[in-house]
C-alpha cells in the first residue's frame, strides 16, 4: 500500500489554475523518479473522464491504465496550495495528492483519505498548515467513526421503565467498548429528553471512547409518568462534538419517518434499517461477501461498475449498507464510499431500490447479487459456516479433496466420551433440504406454514424430552425446543418473508445469521453453541420439505460424521451405536457432553479424512486417548478386544468397590470425589462413590435466573448439595464467568480474547458485593458442615489477598451474629482455596501457598494457557494433551509449594480421570483427584492397582520426556514391563 512520507510533501505552491496546478504535480513526480514526463498526458486524461476531486479540498490526480507505462517507480506527491485552485468541477482544491501507481494501488491510498472527509474544518486546517508534518499529522490522523450498528441496537427489553431503558442503552454502548462506568453514572444523573413520538434521548460526554449511538425499545409501549415511551437513545458524545452529529441526524430520521409509535414492533434489523436511513417501502437483497480480503480496490470497482450498469439498464442505483450497521447507507455506484464501509469477508452486503418500478427494482438488486455471489472480478471460496443446504446423502464432499485414511493406521482426535468400540462404520450425511428461494404465494401464507412446521419441530423435541436418557439429555433438548419459541428468530425470518421469500429459506437466513453471530463472539464455548441453533433449524427445515432423516444400520457401528447435533445425540439407539467419530467439533460441545451422558465413546475433531472412509470399513475408537484406528490389522484388533473386555470386568468390579476408599497397594490413600455442574446431582455422586465434591461450578445458580440470584436463592441451592452429601466436604468454586461466559444481567465489554480478560476472580473482585453475597450464602448453607471456597482465575497473591479478605470479614460477621443468638460460637470448618489454571500462579505457588488451605489444579485451563492452544481449536486440540511435561512440571511445582506449608492439591481438569495419568498425578503427590461422577469407579479402582513407588516412577519417567506423546509412549512401555508383577495393564491400541 502508499504511504506518505515528509519529503512528498511541496508547501506553498501556487497555480493560475487546475491545468497549471496539474503541471506542477507531473513535475513533482517527474523530478521525484517516480514517472517520466509523458505521464502528465495520463492525469490530464483521467480529469477528462471525471473529476478526482475528493472532498474536504482535496483532490487526488492520478493516471489511466494505458499511462502506467510512464511510471518507473509506485510514489505519491502532496502539493499545497494555500490560497486555493478552482478545479475544473467547480470545486476549490487546497491540496492536491497526486499518485503515480503501476497497478490499482491508487484506490488503497484513497481508502485511507476517505477518512478525512468526515471531519469538519479540514480543508482550513491543510489550506493554512506551515508544516509538513502538519499535512501528514492531517491526512493521517485516525478517526474513530460513529458507532451505531446490530451491537448497540436492542429491541423488545423487557422494562418497566424509563430508567430500565436507559441502563439498557448505556450497558449496551459499554459492552460494545464505546464507553467506560462513568458514562453509566452520568446516564442516571441526566434528564432524558423527549424528541416526541415517544422517542426520548440521553446525551454524555463522560468516559466516552468512542462516539456511539444506542437505541432500546420496550416489549410493548410505556405509559409511564414521564409521558408514552416508544424508543429510549443514549447518545455517547465525542470530544469535539463532530462525529457524534451524524448519530444525532440518524435518530432524527424516526421521527420524519413518523415511525415512532411502531418502534416497539420492529425486529433488531427494522429498526437498524430505519435509522440507517433506508426506507421503509425499499425492496431489499441480501448476499454475503466471499472475497477473500473484503471489499478492496478491485472487486470494489467491479461492485461499483455492476451498479452502474444497473442505473442504464433498468433505471435505478441501489444503495448499500452492511447488515451489522456499519458505515451506513452509501450510493453502490460510490467507489470512495464502498471503499469506505470496509466490509469484510463473511459480512452481509445488504443492497436497497425504492424506485417506482418493482420489477426494475428487484431486477438491479438481482444483478448486484449475482455479481457479489460471481466473486467480483475474484475467485472466492464458500464460508466454511455456510450451509442453507446441507450435504445430500449421497454426497461425499470430503472425499473430492481428502484422501480416506491408509489400513491399519491411526487418526488423532480429541477424547470426547471415554471408553472403547470396534465396530463396522456407518458415515452419516445430512441430508439435502430441496425448496425455492422465493414463493409467490404471499408472505402470510409463508407465515402460517413456518409457525406449523416450528410447532411440529417443538412436539418433536417435546416427545425427545421424555423419552430422554437423564437430566443433561433433558435439559439440552429443552433448551434446543426454548429456542424454537424465540421470538426474535420468527421476526427476523418474518422480514425474509415480506420480501417474498419462501418459509425455507427465510427461516435458514435467520438461523444462519444467529449462528454466526453467535459464532463471532470468540469464545470456544458460545461458538459450539451455535451448532444447537443450526440443529434446530435444520430440524424444522426437515419438516418444511418433508425431507426424511438418515437411516441408520440395523446392525451394531460406529457413527461417522461431519458434526451432530445434540437432537441427533438423543435419537441414538445405544444398542446398536458402538461408538462416534465426529470431523469437527470440541470436547465441550453439547453433542460430547450428551455422548459423555449416554456412555458412548466418542472422538471429536478428527478431520476431514474420516468423512472419506468406506461404509462398513472396521474402526476402533478409543474415546479415552482421543484417536480412531481405521481397519486395523488382526493384532491391533486383537489387543482392542482384550483391552475391552478388561475394560469391562474393571467396570464392574469398580462398581462392586465403589464405596471403598482409594488406597493404593501400599497404604497411600488418594480422595476421589465428584466434579459438578449442578447441586441437583450430589446425591447421585454420592451414590457412585464419591467421598465429596471437589469442584462445584456455582455459576448454575447465576445463569439460572434472569437476575443476580438474591441470599436466600443461593442459600437454598448451595444447602441442597450439602445435604446430600451428609457431612463430606465440598468445594465451591466462586462464580466463573466474563467475557467467554457472559451473564445476560451484567454487561461486559467486547474482549479480543475472552480466555485472557476479565473474567473468574478479576471480574468479581470489579463488584464485590456479589462475591460478598455468594461467599455469605456459602457459609450460611455449610453452618459447621465441611466447605471449601475456592477462587477461580487467580494469577497471584494480591488477588488471592483482596478475595480472602472478604471471606474473612463476612465469616467474622456471621461469626457475630451467630454468637450473639444462641450464646456460644459456631465451629465452622472453613478452608480457603485457589484454582490453579494460570501459568503464574503455578510458578509463583511458594508465595501463594503460606496464605491458602488448599490448591485445585484446573488441568483443562492450564493446559491450553501453557501450551497456547485453543481445546477448542478445529486442528490443534487434539494436541492440547495435559500430559505435556511442561504442565506436569507447573503440578509438580504446585505440590511441592503446597505440601512445604500444610496445604493440599487437587486435581479438577479431565486430566484427573485419564487413565494413564492418574498413576503420574499420585506419583506427583496429588492427594485429591477430581472427576465427573460416572469416572468415580474406574478412577478409585485405578488408585488401587498402583502402588506409591510405582507410581513415583511413572512421574519420574513421565517429566523426563520432551513431548507429551513421548510421555504417554513412555508410559505405555513402563506399564508393560511391569506387566509381570501388576496385573491388569492394556496395551495402546
Amino acid at each position: 500500500m502508499l504511504s506518505l512520507a515528509h519529503e512528498d510533501v511541496l508547501l506553498a505552491a501556487h497555480a493560475n489554475d487546475w491545468r497549471d496546478a496539474l503541471n506542477q504535480a507531473a513535475d513533482a513526480l517527474v523530478a521525484g523518479g517516480r514517472a517520466t514526463p509523458a505521464y502528465r498526458e495520463g492525469l490530464l486524461a483521467r480529469e477528462a473522464q471525471s473529476s478526482t476531486y475528493l472532498g474536504q479540498g482535496i483532490a487526488i490526480p492520478h493516471g489511466t491504465p494505458d499511462s502506467r507505462e510512464a511510471v518507473l517507480a509506485t510514489g505519491v506527491r502532496v502539493l499545497q496550495f494555500p490560497q486555493g485552485v478552482e478545479w475544473h468541477d467547480g470545486n476549490r482544491v487546497f491540496l492536491v495528492v497526486t499518485i503515480a501507481a503501476q497497478s490499482d494501488e491508487h484506490l488503497d491510498i484513497l481508502r485511507s483519505l476517505t477518512r478525512v472527509l468526515d471531519r469538519e474544518g479540514v480543508s482550513e486546517r491543510l489550506a493554512s498548515a506551515t508544516t509538513a508534518e502538519q499535512i501528514l499529522a492531517e491526512l493521517g490522523r485516525e478517526v474513530i467513526p460513529p458507532r451505531l450498528d446490530a451491537d448497540t441496537v436492542l429491541c423488545g427489553f423487557p422494562a418497566r421503565d424509563r430508567d430500565e431503558l436507559v441502563l439498557a442503552g448505556a450497558a449496551r454502548l459499554r459492552q460494545a467498548g464505546c464507553v467506560g462506568d462513568g458514562f453509566l453514572t452520568a446516564m442516571l444523573q441526566t434528564e432524558p429528553n423527549a424528541l416526541g413520538q415517544g422517542i426520548w434521548l440521553v446525551q454524555s460526554r463522560q468516559d466516552v471512547s468512542q462516539p456511539a449511538l444506542s437505541v432500546v425499545t420496550p416489549e410493548k409501549a410505556l405509559d409511564t409518568r414521564h409521558g408514552r415511551i416508544n424508543a429510549v437513545a443514549c447518545l455517547a458524545l465525542d470530544a469535539d462534538g463532530g462525529q457524534h452529529r451524524v448519530l444525532l441526524e440518524r435518530l432524527l430520521t424516526l421521527l420524519e419517518d413518523g415511525v415512532g409509535e411502531r418502534l416497539p414492533g420492529l425486529s433488531t434489523s427494522a429498526l437498524l434499517a430505519r435509522l440507517l436511513g433506508e426506507s421503509s417501502t425499499a425492496q431489499l437483497a441480501s448476499v454475503t461477501l466471499l472475497n477473500a480480503h473484503g471489499l478492496h480496490a478491485r472487486p470494489a470497482k467491479q461492485l461499483v461498475q455492476a451498479a452502474r450498469d444497473a442505473g442504464e439498464s433498468f433505471g435505478i442505483i441501489p444503495s448499500l449498507r452492511l447488515e451489522q450497521g456499519e458505515g451506513g447507507i452509501v450510493s453502490a455506484a460510490s467507489l470512495t464510499k464502498v471503499l469506505g464501509l470496509g466490509a469484510r469477508r463473511g459480512q452481509t452486503l445488504v443492497f436497497s431500490a425504492n424506485g417506482e418500478d418493482a420489477r426494475a427494482n428487484q431486477a438491479a438488486l438481482d444483478a448486484m447479487v449475482a455479481a457479489v455471489k460471481a466473486g467480483l472480478g475474484e475467485s472466492v471460496e464458500p464460508l466454511m459456516d455456510q450451509r442453507p443446504e446441507a450435504s445430500a446423502p449421497d454426497a461425499q464432499p470430503a472425499s473430492d479433496k481428502v484422501a480416506a485414511p491408509e489400513a491399519d493406521s491411526v487418526v488423532p482426535a480429541v477424547g470426547a466420551s471415554p471408553g472403547m468400540a470396534i465396530a463396522p462404520c456407518w458415515v452419516m450425511y445430512q441430508p439435502r433440504f430441496l425448496y425455492e428461494a422465493r414463493s409467490d404465494a404471499g408472505a402470510e401464507h409463508e407465515a402460517q406454514r413456518l409457525a406449523s412446521g416450528i410447532q411440529t419441530a417443538r412436539e418433536q423435541l417435546q416427545e425427545l424430552v421424555n423419552r430422554a436418557e437423564g437430566a443433561e439429555m433433558a435439559e439440552i433438548l429443552s433448551m434446543h425446543e426454548e429456542m424454537l419459541g424465540d421470538p426474535e428468530l420468527f421476526a427476523a425470518a418474518r422480514e425474509s418473508l415480506e420480501e417474498g421469500h419462501s418459509a425455507e429459506a427465510a427461516w435458514w437466513s435467520a438461523i444462519d445469521s444467529a449462528a454466526r453471530a453467535q459464532e463471532n463472539l470468540a469464545d470456544r464455548l458460545l461458538a459450539e453453541r451455535a451448532a444447537d441453533l443450526r440443529d434446530v433449524g435444520r430440524r424444522v427445515l426437515g419438516v418444511l420439505t418433508d425431507t426424511p432423516l438418515p437411516s441408520a444400520p440395523e446392525t451394531p457401528h460406529v457413527l461417522v460424521t461431519e458434526d451432530i447435533g445434540p437432537s441427533d445425540v438423543a435419537r441414538l439407539d445405544t444398542s446398536r451405536v458402538r461408538g462416534l467419530v465426529t470431523a469437527l467439533g470440541g470436547a465441550t460441545s453439547h453433542s460430547a457432553i450428551l455422548a459423555r451422558s449416554l456412555g458412548i465413546p466418542a472422538v471429536v475433531g478428527a478431520g476431514p479424512s474420516v468423512l472419506a472412509i468406506a461404509d462398513g470399513s472396521e474402526l476402533i475408537v478409543d474415546g479415552e486417548r482421543g484417536r480412531v484406528s481405521v481397519m486395523p490389522s488382526a493384532s491391533r484388533r486383537a489387543r482392542a478386544e482384550e483391552a475391552i473386555a478388561g475394560h469391562e470386568q474393571r467396570q464392574a468390579a469398580a462398581w462392586e468397590t465403589r464405596m471403598a476408599p482409594a488406597i493404593t497397594r501400599d497404604g497411600h490413600q488418594v480422595e476421589v470425589v465428584a466434579n459438578l455442574g449442578n447441586t441437583a446431582h450430589a446425591g447421585d455422586a454420592v451414590e457412585r462413590g464419591a467421598e465429596g465434591v471437589g469442584l462445584l461450578r456455582t455459576e448454575f445458580v447465576f445463569m439460572a435466573h434472569p437476575q443476580a440470584p438474591d441470599l436466600a436463592t443461593q442459600t437454598a441451592q448451595y444447602g441442597e448439595a450439602l445435604d446430600a452429601l451428609d457431612g463430606r466436604p465440598l468445594v465451591a468454586r466462586t462464580l466463573d464467568v466474563g467475557g467467554d461466559k457472559p451473564l445476560p444481567y451484567w454487561p461486559l465489554p467486547r474482549e479480543d480474547n475472552p480466555f485472557l480478560g476479565l473474567r473468574g476472580i478479576r471480574l468479581a473482585l470489579t463488584r464485590p458485593e456479589v462475591l460478598e453475597t455468594q461467599v455469605r450464602a456459602l457459609l450460611m448453607a455449610a453452618g459447621s458442615r465441611p466447605i471449601r471456597l475456592m477462587f477461580p482465575m487467580v494469577k497471584d497473591l494480591a488477588e488471592l489477598r483482596a478475595a480472602r479478605a472478604i471471606v474473612e470479614r463476612v465469616r467474622s460477621e456471621l461469626d457475630a451474629a451467630h454468637e450473639a443468638e444462641h450464646g456460644q460460637p459456631l465451629m465452622r470448618d472453613v478452608q480457603v482455596g485457589v484454582m490453579i489454571e494460570i501459568p503464574s500462579a503455578a510458578l509463583t505457588a511458594a508465595s501463594i501457598a503460606p496464605e491458602v488451605d488448599f490448591f485445585s489444579v484446573g488441568t483443562n485451563d492450564l493446559t491450553q494457557y501453557t501450551l497456547a492452544i485453543d481445546r477448542g481449536h478445529a486442528t490443534l486440540s487434539a494436541q492440547a494433551d495435559g500430559l505435556h511435561p511442561a504442565v506436569l512440571r507447573l503440578i509438580e511445582m504446585t505440590v511441592a509449594a503446597a505440601h512445604a506449608h500444610g496445604a493440599w492439591v487437587g486435581v479438577c481438569g479431565e486430566l484427573a480421570s485419564d487413565d494413564q495419568a492418574v498413576g503420574v498425578l499420585v506419583g506427583l503427590g496429588v492427594d485429591e483427584l477430581s472427576v465427573s461422577s460416572r469416572q468415580i469407579p474406574l478412577v478409585k479402582a485405578r488408585v488401587r492397582e498402583l502402588d506409591l513407588t510405582m507410581a513415583r516412577e511413572q512421574a519420574r519417567v513421565a517429566l523426563a520426556q520432551p513431548t507429551s506423546e513421548d510421555v504417554r509412549s513412555a508410559l505405555d512401555s513402563l506399564i508393560e514391563q511391569n506387566a509381570q508383577s501388576h496385573p491388569r495393564q492394556e496395551e495402546q491400541v
